[in-house]
């Protein structure tokens, strides 16, 4: 556990070096939004609906953290796309704080793969014509509970 975690570090270190940071939290993706919109508004059609997609899920790392915070996310979010430069949520204590200053940081290149990422999947799964899911499996009914009363064993067999 401990060698993985430093393995982790290491490979957002030099993700970090690479393309450097944003702040985190899914703020840096709510800021996008803003670019996204404006891309949303030119197209026309399938595109547009596409581009509005991926414009409502960019919200969606910043509402889910806010949510596993006991926070309400859609609020959060909200709060988050109204503040402007790093200002975020600081998960942790629940407040609107300067992220890159609280040292809450993501490094740019795992947030832009993770993104394309994304879309790339959501294309596989629009130009396919099929899924293939497991079936919920149902689980076998419980066997008959054990017996109360005395101890096992066979009446008789000395098992006092």
């Amino acid at each position: 556990e401990k060698k993985h975690r430093i393995e982790d570090a290491v490979s957002a270190t030099r993700a970090a070096i690479e393309e450097g940071v944003v702040a985190g939290g899914g703020t840096a993706l709510v800021r996008a939004r803003a670019a996204v919109k404006a891309v949303v508004d030119s197209l026309e059609g399938d595109e547009r609906t596409g581009a509005r997609t991926v414009w409502e899920s960019l919200t969606a790392p910043c509402r889910l953290i806010a949510d596993n915070a006991g926070l309400e996310g859609a609020v959060t979010t909200q709060e988050v796309e109204s503040a402007s430069g790093n200002m975020g949520l600081n998960a942790a204590t629940g407040e609107m704080v300067d992220l890159v200053k609280a040292g809450i940081i993501d490094p740019a290149k795992v947030t832009r793969a993770a993104l394309q990422n994304a879309a790339s999947i959501a294309a596989l799964v629009l130009t396919t014509e099929c899924l293939v899911a497991d079936k919920p499996e149902k689980a076998p009914a419980g066997g008959m509970g054990g017996g109360g009363g005395m101890g096992g064993g066979m009446p008789g067999m000395g098992m006092m």
